[in-house]
């Protein structure tokens, strides 16, 4: 480790806006095509029903006991728009980090994946494009996070800002030009210029680490040890379980209500109708992510288990409110949805702000890039356990909702 009593003092680094300014743009550009792909999936599925299908997801009204579900759950989608994902974060540390060329491959992917959905025609077709978007935003987010190393940790705060806005304008954007009678395909490939912004801020905004100023109390562009694989897997049960347990949980909770729930929760004869709710519903739970992933300047949080804990309360809260339809209104859902996408923003922004402070610089780039994959270790439990539960809710003969918004009717 460098002897930081030799370090010159810290200078004030007028470029420093620049780093601050391109990781947001990449956090918003990189989880872009991912949101997007899980705010249409609603409509992916619906286009890919048989009209037989269909017909009765539409008709259902004349059984009175009969719920509005798809045949195929939207957790399919959720594994095809994650699985991809969780493969590249956990062989990325072990890989080459060659930050140009991941770069390079991320963004081609994503034109690809956004072109691919676009002229989709075959339910296989549309699946692929979703397996592009999930291992671009797998190469972009492990490569990204382990490279914010070199910079002001700041930037950690920036990205997940940025992450977050990606929440609120992918799920918005694409509200947006559905409400504007665009198609979902059509709508992706309004979407080609996000790889654009994301290629310009990469290259042309960020600085090279040896340009930006990066010193700390602590140290000044540490060298990262070089590991064997065996001390990464000891260095990773030994210390990071702390980072990698409470966050996997939290999108566990998250992620089973989000694709399992969100659907089969909705209202009937109020001022929108149960697709629209939907689609609302999941932008009102990035407003959520959003403003906790860009809070953590503000207020941050060392222990992240108290989140966990009260994500999985909502889990059940709205796994109860699937099954038998009791809250009385939609805005009550509404609260409770916004309060999971804060819950969870927060788990993550303050996970990665806190490592960015207690790891070791010469672990941190490893570290990060380990605990990256919390997330998709969380996802992909509850996108299997989602589908099940998804498909035993469906066959439950629906109650008839009483309360508040059963008075206001179009």
């Amino acid at each position: 480790m460098a002897d930081t009593a030799q370090l010159p003092a810290p200078m004030k680094d007028k470029g420093l806006w620049r780093d601050l300014t391109a990781y947001w743009i990449l956090g918003l550009c990189n989880n872009y095509g991912y949101v997007v792909m899980l705010t249409a999936a609603h409509d992916i599925i619906s286009q890919l029903e048989s009209e037989d299908e269909a017909s009765k997801a539409e008709d259902f009204a004349a059984n009175s006991t009969q719920r509005r579900c798809n045949k195929i759950s939207t957790s399919a989608v959720l594994l095809g728009d994650i699985i991809p994902s969780f493969l590249v974060k956990f062989l990325a540390p072990f890989m080459p980090f060659w930050v140009h060329l991941r770069m390079g491959f991320s963004i081609g992917l994503t034109v690809f994946s956004f072109i691919t959905v676009a002229f989709a025609r075959e339910e296989w077709l549309a699946f692929l494009g979703i397996v592009f978007t999930s291992a671009s935003c797998g190469i972009g987010e492990s490569t990204l996070l382990a490279y914010s190393s070199s910079f002001n940790k700041n930037v950690v705060s920036t990205w997940s800002s940025g992450t977050g806005g990606a929440g609120i304008f992918g799920a918005l954007s694409y509200t947006v030009l559905i409400a504007l009678k665009l198609t979902s395909q059509q709508a992706m490939l309004v979407f080609l210029y996000v790889p654009t912004l994301e290629a310009l801020a990469f290259w042309f905004l960020l600085r090279n680490p040896q340009e930006a100023i990066v010193r700390t109390e602590e140290a000044a562009m540490v060298a990262q040890d070089v590991l064997t694989i065996k001390e990464k897997v000891s260095y990773f049960f030994k210390e990071l379980p702390q980072f990698f347990l409470p966050l996997s949980l939290v999108y566990f909770a998250e992620y089973f209500i989000n694709m399992g729930l969100y659907e089969l929760i909705y209202f009937e004869h109020i001022f929108i109708n149960p697709p629209t709710q939907y689609r609302w519903i999941s932008t009102v739970y990035q407003i959520g992510v959003f403003i906790s992933r860009s809070s953590v300047n503000l207020i941050h949080f060392t222990i992240i288990w108290p989140m966990a804990i009260l994500q999985c309360i909502n889990l059940v809260y709205l796994t109860l409110e699937a099954i038998f339809f009791f809250t009385p209104s939609f805005w009550l859902i509404i609260f409770v949805v916004l309060w999971e996408g804060l819950l969870g923003g927060g788990a993550y922004v303050n996970t990665f702000y806190h490592m960015s402070k207690v790891v070791p610089p010469e672990r941190r780039q490893y570290a990060i890039g380990m605990v990256a994959q919390a997330d998709s270790y969380g996802i992909i439990a509850a996108g299997l356990l989602a589908i099940p539960v998804h498909n035993l809710i469906c066959d439950i003969d629906v109650r008839e909702r009483t309360g508040w918004d059963r008075r206001v009717e179009l």
